[in-house]
């Protein structure tokens, strides 16, 4: 009957059922002889009988509630111990659980608690919840007591996706390792930096990429005794972005300009070069005016003081509107500015004080062994090949103006080994103004560190360059063989290739809205390729068993999470409302059988009637 009346519709058909029952006594009592009608108490009685035995049987099909303590479930995760759960206490195991064979076991969490009736409270033993039960413990009050980390990379920060000759950081941390030694290996298996491992644990690695692609780097990990505790992999894509297009503006002649142009040339970033020897002729490419129109096919503008001095007010003005609508423009300091210099610098938010001669500064490139400098500056060109075993030259000193830049808001283009920075960078509207005080990098590509020369304005053009809209899309969770990863951004007929070049058809989840996601379960390891809409993108998928420390570290912050979000939510909801449950139905049952069956035999006996003379 449950099943068919909800309590409201069962209470109105035993109320209308007392009433007609009420109604008939009534009837049959007042259509009587006044002779041979029943006493007062005999009708009361039965009347208030009625109602009783309809309240009765309303409780015994619905029950009232009554508070009840929640029900705490045990649940084993990996890496679970066998004393961690309590004597009596409900113990399930996940699939990733330890093979214990007198448990029980289910497919994931979410069976456990339908297994389980009445669980609101869930105590997870091991390393963690995974992603397929965290949703499912949602709205539980959950305890989890984070388990110590296994020896060796627990943590790793490296960016998604990289333009291509971009330099990339990487950071992470190791765990029972402090005193050791990490480093950044190649797709060769070629170090390219080495560190020392904090006393946290902590670590930062930097590299370059070359070429695009999906590139698969490494992190070596060594002990104090430089024993190999780990090799891990980390896959960064990298992209070939649009090429920025640099306008170069000149008021003379010079190795800083020639060596500039050449890097743009061997870097593939289409330029166009201005460059005045007086007397109103000029070097370099076919003369442009500098409008609106002219100024919007470039992306970044790299001028000197004198070809900034040189402009017209109109010019100028055509610069900085360029620069509010997203160009970027960067000011070379090679000589001393005049007051109205100054003046037109403060106008773009810099203040600079002093400048009338020059300082040397040797560049910050970081502490590297021979090892590491050969991996990074390559094998060379086709034109000047070096040889493997070559010794990287030194980093020759260069100068910059002795000028100090002020502004509120500027973050430093690049420092020294002493700190001082080389130049400074701050926003301006919709795009970036920098000023440059380096004035003879040409002395690094002389020098033979071409390599360093190319890294250190790489730097500068990327980060003023006018921004540019990147589409891929989004690979959420940590791809790992045989477990769930959610690929978002993609459209219908989306399909995930594998490394043996099968394809998997994906389907969107409607229930990810503007986000379009579709859940996958990759088989193998390797570079996975994504595609969707006319759009590609490779994806890595770590091997099950590989970084044991990152996908244990992931669990546990995870579950730490949950446990945290439950505690000032699930707890208070389980004692007002989850907690209560129906009483007993017996007493209820037991009690509408006693009073119905007073009422038949109150019905059917001669007390209170009324006999009538023979």
């Amino acid at each position: 009957m449950t099943d068919l009346f909800s309590p409201m519709t069962t209470a109105l058909l035993l109320a209308l059922a007392a009433a007609i029952a009420m109604a008939r006594l009534l009837y049959r009592h007042l259509r009587a002889e006044p002779a041979q009608r029943s006493r007062a108490w005999r009708i009361a009685a039965l009347l208030l009988a009625q109602p009783v035995c309809a309240t009765l049987l309303y409780f015994a099909i619905w029950p009232p509630t009554v508070p009840g303590r929640a029900g705490t479930l045990v649940i084993a995760t990996a890496g679970a111990q066998r004393a961690q759960a309590g004597a009596g206490e409900a113990l399930v195991a996940l699939p990733e659980a330890p093979a214990w064979s007198d448990v029980e076991r289910t497919p994931d969490l979410a069976t456990a608690i339908r297994r389980h009736p009445g669980t609101q409270r869930v105590r997870v033993i091991g390393d963690g919840l995974e992603s397929r039960d965290r949703d499912a413990a949602r709205g539980l009050s959950i305890e989890f007591v984070a388990p110590p980390l296994p020896r060796g990379l627990v943590e790793v920060d490296a960016p998604q996706r990289i333009a291509t000759g971009d330099e990339f950081r990487i950071s992470g941390r190791a765990a029972q390792l402090a005193g050791g030694q990490a480093e950044l290996l190649d797709p060769a298996r070629r170090s390219v930096d080495r560190v020392a491992i904090g006393v946290d644990g902590r670590f930062a690695l930097s590299g370059a990429a070359r070429g695009p692609g999906g590139a698969t780097f490494a992190i070596g990990l060594r002990d104090a005794q430089q024993r190999v505790v780990e090799q891990a992999d980390v896959p960064l894509q990298i992209e070939a972005p649009a090429p920025a297009r640099v306008l170069v503006l000149a008021g003379a002649p010079g190795p800083e300009v020639k060596y500039l142009r050449r890097w743009l040339d061997d870097a593939g970033l289409p330029s166009h070069a201005q460059i005045a020897v007086g007397g109103g002729v000029q070097l370099g490419d076919a003369p442009i005016a500098l409008n609106a129109g002219s100024l919007s096919r470039f992306d970044v503008a790299i001028v000197d003081e004198r070809a900034w001095s040189s402009l017209g007010e109109a010019q100028r003005s055509a610069l900085e509107a360029a620069v509010r609508d997203g160009m970027g423009l960067l000011l070379r300091v090679t000589g001393p500015l005049s007051a109205v210099e100054r003046g037109r610098l403060r106008s773009l938010g810099f203040a600079l004080d002093g400048g009338r001669d020059s300082t040397p500064v040797t560049l910050s490139t970081g502490v590297r062994d021979d090892a590491a400098e050969r991996a990074r500056i390559g094998p060379g060109t086709q034109d000047a090949p070096r040889a493997h075993d070559e010794a990287p030259a030194e980093v020759v000193k260069l100068t910059r103006r002795d000028a100090r830049l002020f502004a509120a808001d500027a973050v430093a283009l690049s420092r020294d080994t002493e700190g001082a920075a080389l130049g400074m960078w701050r926003a301006h509207g919709r795009g970036r103004v920098g000023v440059w005080l380096l004035g003879d990098s040409f002395r690094l590509v002389l020098g033979g560190r071409s390599d360093v020369h190319a890294a250190l304005w790489s730097e500068v053009v990327s980060t003023l360059a006018r921004a540019q809209t990147r589409t891929g899309f989004g690979i959420e969770g940590d791809a790992r063989q045989g477990r769930r990863v959610a690929l978002c951004g993609i459209r219908d007929g989306a399909v995930a290739i594998a490394p043996d070049g099968s394809s998997h058809a994906l389907l969107r989840d409607p229930a990810t809205g503007t986000r379009a996601c579709a859940a996958f379960w990759p088989i193998a390891s390797g570079w996975h390729l994504l595609r969707s809409g006319g759009r590609s993108q490779p994806f890595f998928v770590r091997a099950n068993d590989a970084a044991p420390g990152l996908h244990a570290h992931a669990l546990r912050e995870a579950t730490l999470q949950l446990t945290a979000t439950s505690t000032s939510t699930a707890v208070g909801a389980a004692s007002a409302q989850a907690s209560r449950h129906p009483s007993a139905r017996w007493p209820w049952w037991l009690a509408w059988l006693f009073a119905s069956a007073a009422l038949w035999w109150l019905e059917r006996s001669r007390a209170g009637r009324r006999l009538s003379a023979a």
